[in-house]
């Protein structure tokens, strides 16, 4: 997991945010995915966290000949998004992250990691997830989806309008263009 911890003037404490990868990548592909292609008098103003989802790619990722593996997910799902599995490990094992590594002002997703970045702050605010560290305060989405389907993740996150800034990037073009 690396940091982009460091001098940000005496006393002063940079906004820290746990920044949650896409699918099949990683937590050091996402790191080089944000530094150096944001400005740098940004991610300067910012103590980033890249962490690496608990599982393994049970396939083949789609940044395979862009980014060197390893590769992880977060949870698995079918063809249409709407079955999950593992995804309670998952919220565990980013709940512990959060209470090692942290404290955590904010949540950074990218692709998959904005769905769960989403989800967990909208069931956080409802006291149904990360109950044992302090409330997300800031939320950035990148290439961001929700949860779909019957499960209960698919609704219970979105019941309410979340209480936090967020900052949303949208776009058509998720992966640098190879040539």
């Amino acid at each position: 997991m690396g940091s982009l911890g460091g001098g940000a003037g005496v006393g002063a404490r940079r906004p820290r945010f746990l920044c949650l990868h896409g699918f099949r990548t990683s937590g050091e592909i996402m790191r080089k995915q944000v530094v150096g292609k944001w400005p740098a008098e940004v991610t300067a103003r910012l103590d980033l966290v890249f962490a690496d989802a608990p599982f393994p790619a049970e396939g083949k990722s789609d940044v395979e000949g862009i980014f060197d593996p390893p590769y992880y997910e977060w949870f698995q799902f079918d063809k249409g998004f709407t079955e999950y599995r593992n995804l309670d490990k998952c919220f565990d094992y980013i709940e512990e992250l959060m209470i090692t590594e942290g404290p955590f002002d904010g949540l950074m997703g990218f692709s998959r990691g904005s769905v769960l970045s989403a989800a967990l702050v909208g069931l956080q605010q409802q006291g149904l997830a990360l109950t044992r560290v302090s409330k997300i305060k800031f939320l950035v989405i990148i290439s961001g989806a929700r949860f779909r389907g019957s499960h209960a993740v698919a609704e219970k996150p979105y019941a309410n309008k979340i209480k936090i800034p967020s900052l949303h990037f949208l776009g058509t073009a998720i992966f640098p263009a190879q040539n």
